[in-house]
């Protein structure tokens, strides 16, 4: 070779085979933000090839410094402090909403209003009035949305899923469901943020913890029926991160809650933002008659699957299966079996996701959390909170 590095010859890129770009702009640009955005950047070489090139026009966010730090760094061609003149830029084509709860209704409806397809992340709105209203102008417009239940996305989800929808446990008696974080600790001296502010976030660990609602509905293809429920803020005030004073928090720091599906199925849930120990420990388990599933967050590539039948009676119990073989869930995208893939892995297949039914103009459902899965969720999280406040069950009523 001669003359320095030899081209490479007959390397078909995704320009060669006419894929077109799609223009992002998102509002927000902390922890989702960056989850996103670094989603975008690695989907067109790994989920190859993509049905569109994510194009990062631009990002908005109301700190300037911040927002032009995030422009820079990831690539964004450029910003806004306003997010009504984001949404005037006609380059777009999708709007990715990681902004904190009080900025999700109001801008998501005028994104579908100027014909923009929408990725919101959870929960979909602070109330089930306000997810109703997104709904609806989300039909009305005739553009595809979806909300950010990235769970729905990681293998060994997906794969419990479509165990389940395929009888494979036969009837479904139990679903039970956590999440426990332990960032908020009072020995942690967390400042008063937007998370704990009803005004912004609507509840507390209640919203953030959608996931388990959603999951619920997605794994079971049952929405919940009723619910009794009790929440609990157990660290009332909290600093001012700007020095001026406490905040009170008016939000729920824990809730728990015992449910039933539609299906007939019983269940329950759990989540708080105070358990020492836990980092980010989201499980679930379902219960049927021919067998056992279990899901762990933290070890997100691995499954627990019992059968009923068929077991040696010496060694009766759950057996782990490791969710990476290729014939599995999105993992012919990344690596050989063994080789586990990541928290971030499912926001790529998530955005694929998206941008497939966009471009080939196919159903975000039942795959993808729809708007309309996004009110349900809504609607759970309404109903447990008015069961927390009369003592009452509540029926949830869609």
């Amino acid at each position: 070779m001669e003359g320095g590095m030899d081209k490479t010859k007959g390397f078909t890129s995704v320009q060669d085979l006419g894929v077109e770009k799609m223009g992002v702009g998102m509002l927000g640009y902390s922890f989702m933000g960056r989850a996103h955005t670094n989603a975008m950047l690695k989907l067109p070489h790994m989920m190859f090839p993509p049905p569109a090139i994510p194009e990062l026009v631009a990002v908005c966010g109301r700190s300037e410094a911040s927002v032009s730090e995030m422009a820079s760094r990831f690539g964004y061609q450029g910003y806004y402090t306003d997010w009504r003149d984001l949404l005037e830029n006609e380059d777009l084509q999708l709007f990715d909403n990681v902004g904190p709860n009080d900025v999700h209704c109001e801008p998501t409806i005028q994104a579908a209003e100027n014909g923009l397809h929408i990725l919101c992340e959870k929960p979909l709105a602070r109330t089930a009035e306000e997810a109703r209203r997104m709904w609806e102008a989300v039909k009305r417009n005739r553009v595809k949305g979806m909300v950010g239940f990235n769970y729905r996305f990681v293998p060994a989800v997906r794969k419990a899923r479509d165990l389940i929808a395929s009888g494979a446990l036969g009837e479904i008696y139990h679903f039970r469901a956590m999440y426990l974080q332990d960032w908020s600790l009072p020995h942690f001296d967390v400042p008063y943020l937007w998370r704990f502010n009803k005004e912004v976030s609507g509840t507390g660990a209640l919203g953030d913890f959608s996931h388990i609602i959603d999951i619920g509905h997605f794994l079971l293809g049952s929405r919940i029926k009723s619910v009794q429920a009790s929440m609990k803020t157990y660290v009332p005030e909290r600093e001012r991160p700007d020095g001026k004073g406490i905040g009170v928090v008016d939000v729920d720091d824990a809730f728990a809650s015992v449910i039933e599906f539609e299906n007939g199925a019983l269940g329950t849930l759990e989540g708080t933002r105070l358990a020492s120990g836990r980092k980010n420990y989201h499980v679930f388990e379902v219960n049927g008659e021919k067998g056992s599933i279990a899901w762990n967050l933290e070890r997100l590539n691995e499954l627990e699957v019992h059968w009923a039948e068929g077991e040696p009676a010496d060694s009766r119990g759950f057996q782990t299966v490791l969710v990476t073989e290729e014939s599995d869930p999105w993992i012919e995208n990344w690596w050989p079996p063994g080789h586990i893939i990541g928290w971030e892995h499912s926001f790529v297949h998530e955005i694929y996701h998206l941008l497939d039914c966009i471009v080939n103009d196919k159903d975000v459902g039942p795959a993808g959390a729809t708007f309309e899965d996004g009110y349900n969720a809504c609607v759970v999280v309404d109903a447990i909170s008015e069961s927390s406040e009369t003592g009452q069950r509540v029926d949830c009523t869609y």
